[in-house]
């Protein structure tokens, strides 16, 4: 017995010591045993959200995967920001086997995931299968994820920025929905004596980029920062900044404007007539608010009557990486077209509030039940439609100090009284500073 029982440990510590021998850098097979290529996929969806990605990951899994022999395996990694500090680890250590072979990614891990080495663009996708095929995804969703000349991913939980309203105050009013800053400001004598706050707003990158699209100019150079490597700004020489520098001045000066970020929960409470947000508040906004006011949904504001109408995609988009395993690659291209054909986006916008990016969504029966129960999620659909791949959203190096430095300075000249040309002249000096600061700093 004694015998028997050191040869059984022997060989216990012999299957353990085989197993744990393996690399650790082990390169993983595209198929499982039973000739079913596995597939990981990183994505950032929580609550509802995630219920309704997992029943799409389910459908794959169960219909077109099972008749091309793939499953699609989903784990949830947090935030946006967290998944993409998650890939950054990957990268740092470099365990690029560690990888997902789709992830879900915000503007956030565009530059990263370009330049780790490990990408596998949709332009390399192209390359090696003819009908992946991105025609049927609205250009400007698709735009907001190149970099640098390359599409990195395709737009797949797509947003842009609106103004949500008060419906029922501005019925009450008898007022029509503004159009430009100049209509919001028109709008200020009838709200005064109101105990509401019209307008709160506070300029910031994103949304100063959008107006400044609206004028047919870019933030910065370099397609603001969308072809290559932005070093300094675009708006001053063609008078873009200034432009929209006077008109927001004028609408601070008529009293409809508070100099603050729009905040939702006051929104929501009854206290902000209007506030710009993403298209992807929708569904939180109008639970929130429940029965207290009737909510509308109108397009992004003007800065003035010969402004071009336009706000510029934004969300996150799904990337590839490259597993160095044509399968498992060939899989990824799949899955990925799976989630961004028209039925699939159809349904997760209708139960999140973000917008379908492929054209014929809004043809779905998901989509259109959505639609007639609430005929304002159109707004944000048809306002993507309509802005031109040409507006594009602002990527630069240092995105912090940009954010806050344009908040600044756009306060300041209201609270300071300074003039639009003072205030032009100061942003210009400190962000082509911030950006000259940048590109020392990475050559």
């Amino acid at each position: 017995m004694k015998k028997l029982a050191a040869l059984m440990l022997s060989l216990i510590l012999l299957i353990t010591l085989t197993g744990c021998s393996k690399p650790a850098e082990e390169t993983k097979t595209a198929e499982n045993s039973e000739g079913v290529t596995e597939i990981t996929f990183w994505h950032c969806m929580s609550e509802n959200a995630g219920l309704i990605l997992d029943e799409q990951v389910k459908l794959f899994n169960e219909t077109v995967g099972k008749e091309n022999n793939i499953h699609v395996t989903a784990v949830y990694q947090g935030a946006y920001t967290d998944a993409t500090a998650k890939m950054n680890n990957v990268l740092s250590t470099g365990k690029k086997n560690q990888l997902p072979d789709v992830m879900q990614m915000d503007a956030t891990g565009k530059v990263n995931y370009l330049n780790s080495g490990a990408a596998y663009t949709v332009d390399a996708a192209k390359a090696d299968d003819a009908a992946f095929d991105t025609s049927v995804l609205m250009p400007a969703a698709l735009a907001n994820w190149q970099l640098s000349g390359v599409q990195l991913g395709v737009p797949f939980a797509t947003s842009t920025t609106v103004m949500y309203y008060n419906k029922t105050l501005l019925n009450e009013k008898n007022a029509a929905v503004p159009q430009t800053f100049q209509d919001i400001a028109a709008l200020y004598p009838l709200f005064k004596d109101s105990g509401v706050s019209l307008y709160a707003d506070l300029p910031n990158t994103p949304s100063l980029g959008n107006w400044l699209g609206q004028l047919g100019s870019y933030l910065v150079d370099q397609e603001n920062g969308n072809s290559g490597t932005a070093a300094t700004l675009a708006c001053v020489d063609n008078g873009a900044l200034l432009t929209f520098l006077t008109a927001w001045k004028d609408l601070y000066a008529s009293g409809a404007l508070e100099n603050t970020e729009g905040s939702l929960e006051r929104f929501a409470a009854g206290q902000i007539v209007f506030i710009c947000a993403s298209s992807s508040k929708a569904a939180g906004l109008r639970d929130t608010i429940g029965d207290k006011f009737e909510m509308g949904i109108a397009a992004f504001p003007r800065v003035n009557h010969q402004a071009m109408s336009g706000s510029t995609a934004s969300g996150s988009c799904l990337v590839m990486f490259d597993s160095g395993d044509a399968q498992r690659k060939a899989a990824a291209r799949t899955f990925v077209q799976f989630m961004t054909s028209a039925p699939v986006q159809a349904k997760i916008a209708a139960g999140t509030g973000y917008i379908p990016a492929h054209i014929d969504a809004a043809k779905e029966p998901a989509y259109q039940q959505l639609l007639e129960q609430y005929p304002d999620y159109a707004v944000s659909f048809t306002q993507l439609t309509e802005t031109p791949g040409s507006m594009r959203s602002v990527t630069v190096g240092p995105a912090k100090d940009f954010y806050y430095a344009i908040q600044n300075h756009v306060s300041d000249m209201l609270t300071q009284n300074l003039s639009p040309e003072e205030t032009a002249a100061l942003m210009a000096d400190e962000l082509n500073g911030l950006l000259q600061q940048y590109s020392k700093a990475n050559p």
